[in-house]
């Protein structure tokens, strides 16, 4: 390993962005050399000990003054292809929040130039480094085939939060932006092929552009049998009844994140987006009257990281990956795969017809 930091460009700093670089300020393999925002960064936003950091609005501008090790980009999407491709091509390794990028085509174009420049490319898909989520995943696999997972992620937002939401919408819809972690997971539960999805999507407010809408659920077929079913939505007007379900169900049983104690956390805290609190694993198994064999177990994760400590958790896998030359191909194929999927779902609410794969 080098003994000498990574000197990181951040950029963008919203809720992601913002606890990345806290990240990157923790961790001793690291040196914040520039902190790039869209618009100046008002007096008093910025955490202890960040206020020395070189600040820029301009991208480009940044990338040339700072000349990076490494570029962590947490924009708006549009802009995560254009801005990761200048980053490989000026020398830096990128960190890119999910999702990859606006299109399959510019997914693969990023995919290409980390290649071809001989770069690292890690995609922010929090839940891979999360121990409870890893738990969850492992547990499924043991459910036989196939499987039926249902997941959600429904966030009721008012005031700023709505305001950044409807920025989002501008260029993504939720089960877009959402739903590429959770199809993530659905891909590593199956270990199958997606073969098809079919999407519906709603637009719910005046306030959202009429070829956009901020409320979708879709289903994926794989080719072992397995489904799955994803709903996100966004807005003033989403309920909060049920708005994060993770159930898994299999031949041998299910697998479920329960809420056991987190009565009241609502849907606008960005904690409650990863938080398990227990996962309740169901045996299917009966004896000869037909009764259950053993009782439902549940398996505490009280000691899981908070937001803030899973993405340091990822700047760690980042760091890693340059400071010991890790091989990240599949990790680039899976993220190309989940985003295929969930612009497939995309077309389908736009087009009305399932999409084949």
């Amino acid at each position: 390993m080098t003994s000498k930091p990574v000197r990181v460009l951040v950029v963008g700093l919203g809720n992601m962005g913002m606890s990345h670089a806290k990240a990157y300020h923790a961790l001793e393999g690291y040196e914040i050399i520039g902190l790039c925002a869209r618009s100046p960064i008002v007096d008093g936003t910025l955490p202890d000990g960040f206020k020395h950091y070189p600040q820029f609005t301009d991208y480009e501008t940044a990338l040339m003054h700072t000349k990076p090790d490494a570029v962590s980009i947490n924009t708006y999407t549009e802009t995560h292809a254009d801005y990761a491709v200048a980053a490989f091509e000026a020398g830096a390794h990128v960190f890119i929040e999910k999702p990859l990028a606006a299109t399959v085509e510019d997914a693969e174009r990023v995919v290409a130039s980390a290649q071809k420049n001989n770069r690292k490319l890690v995609i922010g898909y929090i839940l891979r480094h999360h121990p409870s989520w890893e738990k969850f995943v492992e547990l499924a696999q043991t459910l036989g085939k196939p499987l039926v997972m249902r997941m959600n992620l429904n966030q009721q937002s008012s005031g700023a939060f709505w305001e950044t939401h409807k920025r989002l919408l501008n260029s993504v819809s939720p089960i877009v932006d959402c739903g590429v972690h959770y199809l993530d997971m659905m891909c590593l539960m199956t270990g199958a092929k997606p073969v098809s999805v079919n999407a519906m999507g709603v637009r719910l407010s005046p306030d959202v552009a009429e070829d956009m809408y901020n409320y979708g659920q879709l289903q994926v077929r794989f080719d072992d049998g397995s489904i799955g079913w994803y709903e996100a939505g966004w807005g003033p007007m989403i309920s909060e009844t049920a708005f994060f379900v993770k159930d898994v169900i299999g031949p041998k049983g299910s697998v479920s994140i329960t809420d056991v104690e987190e009565k009241g956390a609502g849907s606008a805290n960005i904690d409650t987006h990863t938080k398990t609190s227990a996962l309740k694993l169901h045996h299917a198994a009966t004896d000869c009257d037909g009764k259950f064999t053993q009782s439902d177990e549940i398996i505490r994760t009280d000691d899981e990281p908070d937001h803030d400590a899973l993405c340091l958790r990822e700047q760690q896998f980042f760091l890693k990956s340059m400071t010991e030359d890790l091989d990240l191909t599949q990790h680039m194929t899976d993220a190309l795969g989940s985003l295929r999927i969930a612009l497939a779902a995309d077309q389908s609410v736009r087009t009305g017809t399932i999409i084949m794969l």
